[in-house]
């Protein structure tokens, strides 16, 4: 007789465990009829877990257990909510070893991308602990005699959180917590490739953390079903969404139209400048690193590699022979750095980029193709992949490609550099290498994005810097005090304390 899986309350966090259940009010609530959405291993095509495809019923429910949760934790003394986000981050380091076989076989991580996840998470974590004791007002004179005037900041309410399928874990937890920890209450919706690690695992991981119920749902369901009646929703005072630009504006949209305050990250086509005073060797180290990390599925990794003209050849040959040298395969092997694409319809789109790019006159140099796995039909994995000669507007590097590849663009000098890594709808992250650092740092200065690194590739996040960017890549901030910003409203409280004289 075959053996049950595990509840989701029991035993440690697994791809094992039954997670055919959604998270509402502090109750594991069973699939029942609903339909089911599959969640497959990227890297050996397999079913790994079956989860409830929510409804607009789930929404109500979801959204009914967070108000009538949300003023009590209000009022909660701030000792007490940083004392939950610790015994948060106890759990979520108890298994640290679980969550990241979870991203693994979920999200198609390599050993090592999963690992940072986690540590980002726990950062995260940390941070939105000191949070509660961090809230702080300002004392305004007042034009009244007698009139004290003060400005304090309180929680929004209720806080949506829309997470994607590339960092499922992360970018929940960088929502989720400062939201809670600030006096908000949650309703969260993961990916529906990613909803055991964006959403179900971190309720697990509260509920061991002994967070009251309400305060915390989970509705995993597709996006067509229940994308627009959360992000829509009368009750929602914040959403959260990290996604596309293109769902992003719809978002946007849904949220003002029901009074809620949008805070969007969106997407990214970073540039990665090298300057002709570069050191080149570790320019190409870092240009390794910002194209390939999660097999290049980050909004903040290197789209074009910006070389000058004087070095792109050298670039070229360099950043080739590192690609083909790349362990490359399924995220299971712990040697793999390359491993699989989410789904068919990312890798489709991946390789018709290159296909497209070389059509406009690129030189494919390496890569383009997808690699072949023991035992595993339709491989996911493409291979690190370099495009020569590129131009700013050939379709792998006008597009926010989200693969393993790296079109190299020349330029003349820092005028074209900068007028080329400006050309583009988005504004989210860069970087720039260069020997002079002020040189350097003045060509980051013009660079119009949120985050630009000098000396380094963009895929950088720390827990107590602002996180966002500019133009269609999105509003807001995340992180530190950006994130008590987004996750709190000011409120004017002004105290008479000698009689007032009206004029009737």
């Amino acid at each position: 007789m075959a053996q049950q899986a595990p509840h989701p309350s029991e035993g440690p966090l697994s791809a094992g465990t039954d997670w055919g259940f959604q998270y509402v009010d502090g109750e594991w609530l069973e699939r029942g009829d609903r339909d089911g959405i599959e969640v497959m291993d990227p890297s050996t095509r397999e079913s790994i877990a079956t989860v409830p495809a929510g409804t607009p019923e789930d929404v109500d429910a979801a959204y009914a257990a967070a108000e009538a949760a949300q003023s009590e934790w209000e009022e909660t003394p701030p000792h007490r909510r940083a004392s939950v986000i610790r015994s948060f981050v106890a759990a979520l380091e108890s298994q640290f070893g679980e969550i990241q076989s979870l991203l693994v076989a979920e999200s198609g991580s390599a050993a090592t991308k999963a690992k940072f996840e986690v540590m980002t998470a726990t950062g995260v974590a940390r941070e939105a602990a000191s949070l509660p004791t961090r809230l702080s007002g300002e004392y305004k004179d007042s034009l009244i005699p007698g009139k004290d005037n003060q400005v304090k900041r309180v929680p929004a309410g209720v806080v949506t959180v829309v997470t994607p399928w590339n960092f499922p874990l992360s970018l929940a937890a960088r929502a989720v917590l400062p939201a809670l920890a600030l006096g908000n209450a949650v309703v969260l919706k993961p990916a529906p490739a990613t909803p055991v690690s964006g959403g179900l695992a971190i309720a697990r991981l509260f509920e061991e953390a002994g967070l009251d119920p309400g305060l915390l749902n989970v509705v995993t369901g597709r996006d067509e079903t229940v994308g627009d009646p959360i992000t829509g929703h009368s009750a929602a005072d914040v959403v959260a969404f990290t996604g596309s630009t293109e769902v992003g504006k719809r978002v946007g949209k849904r949220a003002v139209e029901s009074l809620a305050l949008p805070a969007l990250e969106l997407g990214g086509n970073a540039p990665f400048v090298v300057l002709d005073d570069a050191d080149l060797d570790a320019a190409v180290d870092a240009g390794v690193y910002g194209t390939v990390y999660h097999s290049g599925q980050a909004c903040i990794s290197i789209n074009r590699h910006l070389v000058h003209e004087s070095l792109a050849d050298d670039y070229v040959d360099r950043l080739v022979r590192r690609f083909e040298d790349l362990p490359v395969g399924s995220a299971h092997d712990d040697e793999t750095v390359v491993g699989p694409l989410i789904d068919e319809r990312q890798r489709d789109s991946v390789l018709g980029f290159v296909e497209d790019t070389v059509e406009a006159g690129a030189a494919l140099e390496t890569g383009g193709e997808t690699v072949d796995l023991g035992g595993v039909t339709d491989s996911l994995v493409v291979a690190p992949t370099v495009l020569s000669d590129a131009a700013n507007d050939m379709p792998a590097a006008c597009n926010e490609h989200f693969g393993p590849v790296a079109p190299v663009i020349p330029f003349a000098n820092d005028e074209e550099a900068v007028e080329l890594a400006n050309d583009t709808e988005y504004g989210l992250a860069a970087a720039v290498f260069g020997g002079d650092l002020g040189r350097a740092e003045t060509v980051a200065d013009r660079i119009d994005a949120g985050m630009v690194h000098v000396n380094d590739q963009p895929i950088n996040e720390e827990p107590h810097v602002p996180f966002g960017g500019r133009k269609a890549s999105g509003i807001g901030r995340y992180n530190g005090e950006a994130a008590i910003r987004e996750f709190t409203e000011e409120k004017w409280v002004s105290v008479q304390r000698t009689r007032r004289r009206y004029p009737f």
